[in-house]
């Protein structure tokens, strides 16, 4: 029995976390979250990033739908007597994910260059 446990091996690394840890020329990513408001506004955003990858032949992912974010107030109507009269309040954050595999700075400079409607928020990072 002590012999089986002695030549039992270690687990091999997972493939993919092993090649993006060990191989540091791997392909980049251009991880891009949009939020807005308006899920109307956010969609013609979005169609606006994709055309614009699209144009210069990048290889493109989503656009993923991510959880809207809620954000809820209760307060009350009146300020003295009436304290079961109340309003409630809500705001909704929707976002979107996009990734651009392996962008040429021709993509990168028409992305940096897009003229986006106001109301919509975009983070860019490099993965």
């Amino acid at each position: 029995m002590a012999t089986a446990k002695a030549t039992k091996t270690a687990k091999p690394a997972k493939a993919g976390k092993a090649a993006a840890g060990a191989a540091p020329g791997a392909e980049a990513k251009l991880r891009i979250k949009v939020r807005a408001y308006e899920h109307k506004i956010l969609d013609l955003s979005v169609k606006q990033i994709m055309d614009t990858a699209n144009r210069f032949e990048a290889k493109t992912v989503g656009p993923v739908p991510l959880p809207t974010e809620i954000k809820r107030w209760t307060v009350n109507r009146s300020t003295f007597v009436h304290k079961d009269a109340r309003e409630q309040f809500e705001m909704r954050i929707h976002k979107r994910l996009i990734d651009i595999l392996s962008p040429n700075p021709k993509v990168i400079e028409a992305l940096t260059n897009l003229n986006l409607p106001s109301g919509v928020t975009i983070d860019v990072k490099m993965v």
